[in-house]
């Protein structure tokens, strides 16, 4: 599974990231993770708010940092 973070870098896109490998670990998930920070990439995805979280291609949350709960079942349900 590919988890990507779409955002500059900011406060809210790290505490996304740690969430995400948080979530990822616990549900025992063999995930790669990428922090993406290129405007021009954020914007190919089409998010326009950050912190965006990307699974394996697909947009999964946009604007906000989810619980370790959310985000497990976010993970859930994409490795489905």
């Amino acid at each position: 599974m590919k988890i990507q973070i779409l955002g500059p870098g900011c406060a809210k896109c790290t505490r996304l990231m740690a969430t995400a490998e948080t979530a990822a670990r616990e549900l025992g998930l063999d995930c790669e993770f990428e922090k993406i920070s290129d405007l021009n990439q954020i914007m190919s995805f089409g998010v326009m708010m950050t912190p965006g979280l990307v699974v394996d291609g697909e947009v999964r949350s946009v604007g906000k940092v989810p619980s370790v709960d959310e985000m497990k079942k976010l993970l859930q349900q994409a490795s489905k």
